[in-house]
C-alpha cells in the first residue's frame, strides 16, 4: 500500500567515487544504512557522520577536485532503480558544467540555435530559459522540473526524463545556482527580467514576503498554532504501511467519476451507470448495495454525459448533479435535483440571467455546513466570469416540479458578472459563507459573505493555474491546488486597532505572511507519471466553531498524499532549514493505490475514532473504493 523509501535524503562526496571504483556493494550497504537511519526518524546525525566516516577511511581510486577549472562546475548524478529495493545513485558526471540558455525549442536543438540576448527594457523576446547540464541535461526552467534544494549538502535534485542530482563544490556556487533559477524560473513566467521593480509590479507592494521570504513576518503562523500534537519526530517522507494504516476495500460499480461524502448516514459515489450509496461508519464507508440510474425518461439536461459533480442539499436529503457540455469543455447549462430517497430526478433547472441562458463551471453549499440545513434552498454558482447564487424558490412561493417543456429556471439572488477576464477556475466556502475563488492565472481571492461584486483580498498568483480550492471552517487557511505543487495561505492579518482578523473581512495591508508550499519529491513526482499531475487538494473536514483540521490530503496519479497541517505550519520545521525562496515542505505519507486515483477526500470529523487522530480518510479509484483510518501512532 506504501511506496518504498526514496533513499535521496543523503549523498556523500565519497559514495560515487567509490561506485565507479567497483565496489558497488560497500556503496550500497553504506546507502542502506543511510536510508534506515532517514526512514526511522529516531536515530541521530552522528549515524549519518559514522556512514561518511567509514566511506572516507576507503582507498578510493578517484579523488574530488577541490577547484576544477571549469565555468560553473557540478557533478551530477541519476537515480535508478525506481522504489524498488535496488534504488540508489549512480555518479552520471564526475565534472560537467551547466548553464542557462534562452531557446525557442528543448528537443532537437544545438548551442547554435540558443539565444541569450535580453531586451534593455527588461521585457524579454521571444523563447525561454532551459537548463543545460552537459551533454545529459536540456530542461526548460519550470516548476515542473520539481526542483529540491539541500543546503547542507550543496545540492539540487530535479526531474527531466529522469530523477537527476547536482552537486556544487562551494556553497557560494550552490547559492549563485539557487538565485540564478529562481529569477530565471520568474522570467519564464511573467515575460520580465527578474529585476525588483518588476517583481514589485507582478506581486505588489503589499506582497514583499512572497518577493522576499527571508523578510516575511511569520508571526502570524506561529499564532494560529492551534495547540495539537507537536511536529512528529520524523522529518523525512514517511510512506504509509500496514503499521499505520489500516484499510478496508471494495469493488464499485466500476467508471468512478467522483466522491460525494455525507456528514450524516450515506456517502455517494457517481460512476458511468449511476449513483451508488454507502453507508457511513466510524471505520470508512461500505457499500448498501443500492444504486440509482439517473440515465433514461425524460431529462433533458446532461441526459447524455455523467455527471461531473455532485452537490449534497437540504439536510443530504437532495443531490445537485451537474453534467457538462458534450464538447469537453467544464460548464453545464443547467442542474439535475435528485430525491435521494425515492432515487427519481424531480426538477431539472437551468440558469439563466436576464432573460438568457447561461452555463456554469462549478457549484457549492453556501457555507461548510448548509447540506445538512434541511431548510436549504441556494447554492453557489461559478463560471469564468461570473460569482453567483442560486435560489430554487419561486418567488411567488409555489413549488416547481418536474414538468414536461421548458425546464425551471434557478433564480439569481445576488452575484456579479465580471467585464473584464478573471478566468476563474474553483471555489469553496467557510463556515460563515465566505467564498474563496481561485483564477487561471493563479490569483485567488476572498470575498465577504455580504459582497460577491469586490475581493476583499486578492494574492497574487506564482505562475501556476488554480485547478481547485479549500478552505478551513474558521477561514483561516486556504489550499490552492496547481498541477505541480499545494500553495497554503495564511489569511490572518492584525487591524489598526491590533485586532485579529482574516482577509475575507478586510484588507489585509502591507504585512502579508508568505505562503508555504507543499511539494512531492523529485523522485516521487516521476513515479507518479510524467502525465500525471496533481489534483483535489483538501483539508480534513470539520464543520464547527473552534476546532482545527489536522491533515492536508491531494492525489496525484496513484497515488494519495497526506500532509499534517500542524508540521506544515510549523516554522521551525526540518523541511524549512537551508531552503532559499518560499518554504517548501516534503514531509508526507503515501497511500499507493494499483490504478489512477479519481478522489481522496477524509471523512466528516464525527466518524473519527478514539485510536486514531482523524477520521477515516476515504480513496476512491474507477473500479474501487478504500476507506483507510490512520494510526495514532508516530
Amino acid at each position: 500500500m506504501g511506496t518504498s523509501q526514496s533513499r535521496e535524503d543523503y549523498i556523500s562526496d565519497s559514495d560515487y567515487e567509490e561506485s565507479e571504483s567497483g565496489e558497488s556493494s560497500q556503496y550500497d550497504d553504506a546507502q542502506e544504512t543511510s536510508s534506515s537511519s532517514s526512514q526511522s526518524g529516531t536515530k541521530t546525525l552522528n549515524s549519518l557522520d559514522e556512514v561518511d566516516a567509514k566511506l572516507k577511511s576507503l582507498k578510493l581510486k578517484y579523488s574530488t577536485p577541490q577547484s576544477p577549472n571549469v565555468k560553473n562546475p557540478v557533478k551530477l548524478y541519476l537515480h535508478i532503480g525506481g522504489n524498488t529495493p535496488k534504488a540508489k545513485w549512480v555518479i552520471s558526471d564526475k565534472l560537467t558544467s551547466y548553464s542557462f540558455v534562452r531557446t525557442n525549442k528543448i528537443n532537437g536543438g544545438n548551442d547554435s540555435d540558443d539565444d541569450e540576448e535580453e531586451s534593455e527594457k527588461g521585457v524579454l523576446g521571444d523563447g525561454f530559459w532551459v537548463l543545460k547540464v552537459g551533454s545529459k541535461v536540456r530542461a526548460k526552467v519550470s516548476t515542473e522540473m520539481q526542483l529540491k534544494m539541500f543546503g547542507d549538502q550543496r545540492r539540487i535534485d530535479f526531474v527531466d526524463k529522469g530523477v537527476w542530482a547536482l552537486k556544487f563544490f562551494s556553497d557560494s556556487e550552490y547559492r549563485k545556482f539557487v538565485t540564478e533559477f529562481q529569477d530565471r524560473l520568474f522570467e519564464n513566467v511573467y515575460g520580465l527580467k527578474a529585476t525588483e521593480e518588476n517583481k514589485m509590479k507582478v506581486y505588489g507592494k503589499e506582497f514583499i514576503g512572497w518577493v522576499k521570504p527571508e523578510v516575511a513576518d511569520d508571526s502570524m503562523w506561529e499564532d494560529a498554532d492551534d495547540g495539537l500534537d507537536k511536529t512528529p519526530e520524523s522529518v523525512t517522507p514517511v510512506r504509509g504501511n500496514r503499521d499505520l494504516l489500516e484499510e478496508f476495500e471494495e469493488l464499485a460499480n466500476g467508471g468512478v467519476q467522483s466522491l460525494t461524502l455525507g456528514a450524516l448516514d450515506n456517502s455517494f459515489l457517481v460512476s458511468d451507470l449511476g449513483l451508488q450509496v454507502y453507508r457511513n461508519y466510524n471505520r470508512g464507508i461500505h457499500n448498501k448495495g443500492v444504486s440509482v440510474r439517473f440515465d433514461g425518461g425524460s431529462s433533458k439536461i446532461g441526459s447524455n454525459s455523467t455527471p461531473k459533480k455532485a452537490l449534497l442539499m437540504r439536510g443530504e436529503t437532495n443531490m445537485m448533479l451537474m453534467s457538462p457540455l458534450k464538447d469537453g469543455k467544464p460548464q453545464a447549462p443547467g442542474v439535475q435535483q435528485l430525491d435521494i430517497e425515492t432515487g427519481k430526478i424531480v426538477t431539472e433547472w437551468k440558469f439563466e440571467k436576464d432573460g438568457t441562458d447561461i452555463t456554469m463551471r462549478d457549484i457549492t453549499n453556501d457555507t461548510k455546513s448548509s447540506q445538512l440545513d434541511p431548510s436549504e434552498s441556494t447554492f453557489l454558482g461559478l463560471d469564468d466570469n461570473r460569482l453567483c447564487q442560486w435560489d430554487m424558490r419561486d418567488r411567488s412561493g409555489i413549488v416547481q416540479n418536474m414538468v414536461k417543456g421548458d425546464s425551471p429556471v434557478l433564480h439569481w439572488t445576488q452575484g456579479h458578472q465580471f467585464s473584464r477576464g478573471t478566468n476563474f477556475q474553483c471555489f469553496a466556502s467557510t463556515g460563515d459563507g465566505s467564498i474563496v475563488v481561485g483564477s487561471l492565472d493563479g490569483k485567488i481571492r476572498l470575498y465577504s459573505k455580504t459582497s460577491m461584486r469586490q475581493a476583499k483580498t486578492a494574492f497574487p498568483g506564482l505562475g501556476s493555474p488554480i485547478t481547485h480550492v479549500d478552505v478551513t471552517y474558521d477561514g483561516k487557511w486556504i489550499l490552492g491546488t496547481t498541477d505541480t505543487y499545494l500553495i497554503l495561505i495564511c489569511t490572518l492579518f492584525s487591524d489598526k486597532d491590533g485586532k485579529t482578523k482574516t482577509g475575507f473581512s478586510g484588507r489585509m495591508g502591507n504585512k502579508i505572511p508568505a505562503p508555504r508550499l507543499l511539494k512531492l519529491t523529485p523522485l516521487d513526482s516521476h513515479l507518479a507519471g510524467t502525465d500525471n499531475k496533481i489534483h483535489g487538494g483538501h483539508f480534513s473536514w470539520v464543520t464547527e466553531n473552534g476546532k482545527q483540521e489536522r491533515h492536508l490530503v491531494a492525489t496525484v496519479g496513484k497515488f494519495s498524499v497526506i500532509w499534517d497541517f500542524q508540521q506544515v505550519k510549523n516554522s521551525a520545521h526540518e523541511c524549512y532549514r537551508n531552503q532559499q525562496g518560499l518554504k517548501s515542505c516534503y514531509c508526507y505519507k503515501i497511500v499507493l493505490k494499483d490504478e489512477s486515483i479519481v478522489e481522496s477526500r477524509f471523512m466528516h470529523d464525527k466518524f473519527a475514532v478514539t485510536d486514531s487522530p482523524e477520521a477515516p480518510l476515504v480513496v476512491a479509484t474507477p473500479m474501487k473504493v478504500s476507506s483507510i483510518s490512520l494510526s495514532g501512532r508516530r
